[in-house]
Parts: structure tokens; C-alpha cells; sequence
């Protein structure tokens, strides 16, 4: 998608506008979740919401990060292959999808509960943020059709 095929660029009309989206990255990453599974949850948001734009940057920033190539490439079947994944990235990936989805039916008390067994309830706190940001980013991405540079 060329930069002609945007609908607007946010950040052009007001270069306010993702300061608090900034603020929350920061607040994620600043965590312990690790940037592993936070890549991995970002992913598979993006995923789930077909944002093209945010696929492209976190698959590249998980490569540099040298996350499992194998990861990457069986996320959107995770629960095929549970075996690649620690439970910890088995339960926020469960609770990703849940909440990316989260009209059909919210989050179940099963993907709570796991999620609640695998991360202290600071961490579930930054994990329910990452899960946002994520969400919100691939939002407005589409919406503007922010795309993939050529």
C-alpha cells in the first residue's frame, strides 16, 4: 500500500495524538513479561485483527529478537502445538484471543484462570495492557489504512 492509499496520517495532523499510546508502550515494556511474549502477543492480535501493518513491524522486531522462527511461523495454531510454548505464553495467548475477540462471548473463566495461575496479578495488570495497546494500535492502523511500506 502506497502512502497515496492512506486515509490520514495521525501523527501529521496532530503530533499529540500518540503520546498516550507512547506512555503505554513504555508502561508495557518497562515490565516483566519479557519481550518475547510480548512480541508473541502482539502478533497474534494482529493476527486476529488482519492488521498488515503491525504484523510486518513485530514479526520483523521477533526476529531481531531472535524469538523460535518455528514460533512464528505455527502461531495462529498455537494450541496445536502447545509444545513450543511455555504455559505462560500458552495462557497469554489464550487470554489475547479471548479479549482481540472479546464480542463473541468475553473472556471464559478458563483462559482467567490460566492466565491467573501462570502471572502475579502485577503482571497480569501489564499483560491486560499489552493485550490493549495492541488492539488499539492494529485499530487505527486499519482504519487509516496505514498498510506496509513498499
Amino acid at each position: 500500500m502506497s502512502e497515496n492509499d492512506r486515509r490520514l496520517k495521525i501523527s501529521a495532523v496532530d503530533p499529540e495524538a500518540y503520546k498516550p499510546l507512547y506512555a503505554l508502550e513504555k508502561y508495557v515494556n518497562s515490565g516483566s513479561l519479557g519481550v518475547e511474549l510480548i512480541e508473541l502477543v502482539k502478533i497474534r492480535a494482529s493476527q486476529i485483527n488482519g492488521c498488515a501493518h503491525c504484523l510486518d513491524k513485530h514479526l520483523r522486531d521477533a526476529r531481531a529478537n531472535g524469538i523460535d522462527q518455528r514460533k512464528l511461523d505455527v502461531l495462529p495454531a498455537w494450541y496445536e502445538a502447545k509444545y513450543l510454548y511455555t504455559d505462560r505464553e500458552c495462557a497469554a495467548l489464550a487470554l489475547t484471543e479471548e479479549i482481540t475477540l472479546i464480542s463473541q462471548g468475553g473472556v471464559s473463566d478458563e483462559a482467567w484462570d490460566a492466565a491467573k495461575a501462570e502471572f502475579t496479578e502485577l503482571e497480569l495488570v501489564q499483560l491486560l495492557m499489552a493485550i490493549s495497546a495492541i488492539n488499539t494500535w492494529n485499530r487505527l492502523a486499519i482504519s487509516t489504512r496505514q498498510g506496509v511500506a513498499e
